[in-house]
């Protein structure tokens, strides 16, 4: 491929994303491909060094905020007409309050998640401070002659200690995950959002 299929291609790739956008991306590939080339390397090789066109527009639809490709979005492309406008208007109770509702809905479930997660959290730090306690605990009750039940203590002092072990890398993979999981449905949204801006 060479430098002009591979910026057409990205550019076609970047379509509904901001036009400011798309040429200061398509600037900085054509400027590499130019540096590479002038390294001594030719336009197919310099082209194949870079990466794919699909790998490279994924990252910088990753790297772009979701607000700019909102605003992008939002911008009228042409004004409204008359009758447009007062179907918004007669029509804006039913859309406007549909729209709060699946935003409250999609709002609440995330919270939720991220709740679950911070939950476990705060059951790993409970299990993490038991044995601190059953240390002083099993002295006392020594001190004050019930032994066994300060070996009791201690003993499930030390389970708790195991468990938190354990629940520290399910918290760990859960917050892994929900971080994951926000990144896909940003750039989810972001694709979502050029592809309609695309048609």
């Amino acid at each position: 491929m060479r430098k002009q299929e591979f910026l057409d291609a990205l550019r076609t790739k970047l379509s509904g994303l901001p036009k400011q956008d798309v040429g200061e991306r398509l600037n900085f590939y054509g400027e590499m491909i130019d540096d590479r080339v002038e390294e001594g390397l030719s336009e197919e090789e310099a082209v194949l060094d870079i990466g794919s066109v699909e790998e490279i527009a994924a990252q910088i639809i990753a790297d772009i905020p979701l607000t700019k490709i909102v605003k992008e979005r939002v911008k009228p492309k042409r004004r409204l007409r008359a009758w447009e406008i007062l179907f918004l208007a007669l029509g804006s109770p039913i859309w406007l309050s549909l729209a709060v509702a699946a935003f409250a809905v999609i709002f609440s479930l995330y919270a939720s998640l991220w709740a679950v997660i911070v939950s476990l959290w705060a059951v790993f730090a409970s299990l993490a401070v038991c044995p601190i306690g059953s240390v002083p605990t099993c002295v006392i009750f020594a001190v004050g002659g019930n032994g066994a039940s300060g070996v009791a203590v201690l003993a499930a002092g030390i389970v708790c200690l195991g468990l938190s072990i354990f629940m520290l890398y399910g918290c760990k993979a859960a917050t892994k995950g929900a971080l994951i999981l926000t990144k896909k449905m940003a750039i989810s949204i972001k694709n979502r959002l050029i592809k309609r801006g695309e048609a």
